[in-house]
């Protein structure tokens, strides 16, 4: 089920979640099923997948299916999933998982169009649903895309990619806007220490999938779930994403003061979370010599309080 998809610091979040024998947890972010998997076979517990990639959810049929009644999986959001779960009959539960971003499956697939190393329809959609990143190329005016670019991308070149991007267009392909951004970049593009197309397409990925609010309101949703004494853990891939889960602890563990003009500025919100990981845990050196993908991944967690 897993292959072509290995889960990220898998031991440290199982290490931090602790599955124990008959309790129930959410893999906000199915995808592959690793995460699912290690639980279920760590504990004799209860797992609810959550994806909102239909195809994620076909794959997993097989995992089901392993698992009989252990395993239920649910097309949705993971921002949603306080929802979902009422529906399922889920109720409370003692941990949840949220592997952000982009799955291996979706970017080894040039079909979905959400890597510009092969050739495929501008698409990225997780849902399969809604705007596509083709609708934002082609639709959007110079500055909202060099915002974009900016904003979600962190690329300091992004009104010069803008342009370029607006002179080409009609834009369709993957590939074409690779090259488009490649050439943006002018001389320097091949001392490049990565492709000058990965921000730009990190950005209108985050964009159209709303990846960074899906983030904050997933994080909302792990609140009113998670039991008292159930984990939270996330593993996020960029620092737009660290930074959110961050500050989503810091404030849930009474690190951060409530701004308020009614209130003292001291004043506080009672403590809904114990910080687990002060410091992000970080993938070790052998972890990502075997799945380079990993380089970059942050994990932070934290155990929900009464």
């Amino acid at each position: 089920m897993s292959e072509g998809h290995v889960p990220v610091l898998l031991g440290e979040v199982l290490d931090l979640i602790q599955p124990r024998q008959g309790g129930q947890y959410v893999d906000g972010t199915f995808g592959g099923g690793g995460y699912a998997k290690a639980i279920l076979d760590a504990a004799d517990c209860k797992v609810f997948g959550i994806d909102r990639d239909p195809d994620a959810i076909a794959r997993g049929q097989a995992l089901v299916a392993r698992y009989g009644g252990r395993l239920t999986l649910i097309e949705g959001r993971f921002s949603d999933m306080d929802a979902l779960l009422a529906a399922a009959g889920g109720g409370q539960v003692d941990g949840v998982v949220l592997d952000v971003g982009v799955s291996s499956f979706q970017l080894d697939e040039p079909v979905r169009g959400f890597s510009f190393r092969d050739d495929g329809p501008l698409d990225m959609r997780m849902s399969r649903a809604g705007l596509s990143a083709a609708d934002v190329v082609n639709g959007a005016d110079e500055n909202d895309l060099a915002d974009i670019i900016f904003q979600y991308g962190e690329e300091r070149h992004s009104r010069r990619i803008a342009r370029a991007i607006v002179a080409a267009r009609p834009i369709a392909r993957t590939g074409e806007l690779a090259q488009i951004v490649y050439r943006a970049y002018g001389p320097k593009a091949a001392s490049q220490p990565i492709h000058p197309a990965t921000r730009t397409f990190q950005a209108l990925r985050i964009y159209v999938n709303d990846e960074l609010g899906e983030l904050e309101r997933g994080l909302a949703a792990a609140e009113k779930v998670l039991r008292a004494g159930g984990r939270l853990a996330v593993v996020a891939f960029h620092s737009l994403e660290d930074r959110i889960v961050k500050r989503f602890f810091s404030a849930r563990s009474g690190g951060e003061p409530q701004v308020s003009r009614h209130l003292p500025q001291s004043t506080r919100p009672a403590a809904s979370f114990r910080t687990l990981t002060r410091r992000p845990v970080v993938p070790g050196a052998h972890e990502i010599s075997v799945n380079p993908r990993a380089r970059s991944a942050r994990l932070r967690a934290g155990e929900r309080l009464g």
